[in-house]
């Protein structure tokens, strides 16, 4: 499942994300209410696991809220060590599926997120394909068509188009892409994301009329269409 982690406590993050990556979950992290909510509004996710408390002027209620207010039924486990029966209804009422409070054991969580992900499975068919403009891809046989020309990428190239293209029309700034794509929650201070940008559009842009990869400029980057 693709799951996003929306949680502050690095010590919990971090052992959430790699309990439920050893077994095979794709997960996206993020340690605040600004950047979790623009993840859960941007891509599609089976479930969210989203703390109450977070910083960044969102809380997890808020971000729970706009989702259901935007309709995105996506199933939601809101981890919480406020345990009190007030502070439980209040999570569901606001829209979560489940309430799980701290400490938790892990074992507990990923029965309940696996759970979570059969309502969702059941309800959703599931992404298979990204299309923006004449840019496609085919997230199953891993495949890139520009104008119906197959372009091939590498490994962390296409990971990188993914990212762009599930973001399209929306600014991608460098910690997001260090995140979302490298798995980094630190910047190590080097010219990657830049090297493989530049090499993107190589394959991307160069062999066509109309540029997709776009610089914005103290910002980051922007996939659109002309």
């Amino acid at each position: 499942m693709h799951i996003l982690l929306v949680e502050d406590d690095p010590t919990v993050r971090d052992f959430v994300a790699k309990g439920l990556a050893e077994i095979g979950h794709i997960v996206d992290q993020a340690d605040n209410g600004k950047d979790g909510l623009f993840l859960a509004v941007s891509e599609n996710f089976d479930v969210i696991i989203l703390d109450r408390m977070l910083p960044g002027g969102i809380d997890g209620l808020k971000i729970l809220e706009t989702l259901r207010g935007q309709k995105n039924s996506t199933p939601v486990l809101v981890l919480s060590a406020l345990a009190d029966v007030d502070d439980r209804v209040a999570g569901l009422q606001a829209g979560g599926d489940d309430y799980l409070t701290k400490p938790f054991a892990f074992s507990e969580l990923l029965a309940r997120v696996e759970a979570l992900g059969r309502r969702g499975r059941n309800e959703h068919a599931p992404q298979t394909r990204l299309e923006v403009g004449d840019l496609e891809m085919d997230l199953l046989s891993r495949v890139v068509r520009r104008s119906g020309q197959k372009i091939e990428l590498q490994p962390r190239e296409f990971r990188l188009l993914e990212f762009l293209m599930r973001h399209a029309g929306q600014v991608v700034t460098r910690t997001m892409l260090l995140e979302g794509v490298w798995d980094y929650h630190f910047d190590p201070q080097t010219n990657v994301i830049d090297v493989h940008v530049s090499r993107l559009r190589q394959k991307i842009d160069k062999p066509f009329e109309k540029s997709m990869i776009h610089t914005v400029r103290n910002a980051g980057y922007m996939l659109q269409a002309e």
